[in-house]
């Protein structure tokens, strides 16, 4: 049995951005919900995605702002964009599935402590998203990562190849390097190439040694770069506390609860004449009374 999780905040944002507009007959722009409406329920034809959960973060302030000015934040997200996360959620309730939205966390966090929970329980769990940030969660072949767009998954050995680094390593790896997506910054002049050459081998920041001469690995520029890190410690420690996602938002669904029974009917085909989905109303392959 298989346990998927998807990053709804991230599918809202592709279908937004992917879909063509479209107009509810209030006038409201609901373009992006008729498209994770219609992926949603392809991924649900797909064999073996029988158990589901959607984690959303509508608000997009989280804990994190608090920790850093920086932090990325709803600034500049399109007002259409914005006026259909509540929408998706209801949407994706009403296709049956079940809707994990955050507020103080966000939606990575959810699904890391979604992983977290269930990954014992299930043969594997597939977190459905690109974000680099979830790569930290693999675990061998039993959690991996799936891009839906280029369909790319990502196992242990996937994350190695791809980053240069373990799992575990990842949170370093944005420490130092940045995540410009999460309005990280990184270290000035640490690249991804000598950061996975330097974490490859002393896994944490703070195994790093101070100086260049105590180096076991070989990096070019490494004394301007072990001079760096020296100078700004405390900040790569900041910016990777800031990339470890959490693994104890509170998840009080079981697996059973997480099994896709099929859409509610009443809900799902209200919300399509509400919306004018009408094209979408049959689309459901399985339907809950």
């Amino acid at each position: 049995m298989q346990l998927h999780l998807l990053d709804g905040t991230y599918e809202l944002f592709r279908s937004f951005f992917g879909a063509p507009p479209r107009s509810a007959p209030d006038g409201r722009e609901v373009g992006a919900v008729a498209g994770i409406i219609a992926s949603t329920l392809s991924l649900l034809r797909e064999p073996g995605v029988t158990h589901l959960a959607v984690a959303t973060d509508y608000v997009i302030e989280s804990f994190r702002n608090e920790l850093f000015s920086g932090y990325k934040t709803g600034v500049g997200i399109p007002e259409e964009l914005m006026g259909q996360f509540r929408l998706a959620e209801q949407a994706w309730e009403a296709l049956g599935t079940k809707v994990w939205p955050m507020v103080e966390f966000e939606a990575d966090d959810g699904m890391a402590s979604g992983a977290w929970k269930f990954e014992d329980q299930v043969d594997r769990v597939v977190l459905l998203s690109p974000d680099k940030d979830l790569s930290q969660c693999v675990d061998g072949d039993r959690v991996v990562t799936y891009d839906r767009r280029q369909e790319i998954e990502r196992n242990e050995d996937g994350v190695w190849a791809k980053f240069g680094v373990a799992p575990s390593s990842i949170p370093d790896y944005l420490g130092l390097v940045g995540d410009t997506a999460d309005g990280i910054p990184g270290l000035p002049g640490w690249g991804a190439k000598s950061t996975a050459t330097v974490l490859a081998h002393y896994r944490t920041i703070e195994e790093i040694p101070t100086h260049a001469a105590d180096w076991d690995v070989k990096v070019r520029s490494a004394a301007r770069l072990a001079e760096t890190l020296a100078a700004h410690h405390e900040d790569a420690l900041l910016y990777r506390d800031l990339a470890v996602l959490r693994r104890d938002v509170p998840i009080t669904d079981t697996l059973e609860d997480l099994e896709w029974k099929g859409a509610l009917r009443t809900e799902y085909e209200a919300l399509c004449t509400e919306l004018g989905f009408d094209g979408l109303t049959s689309r459901p392959h399985l339907w809950q009374e």
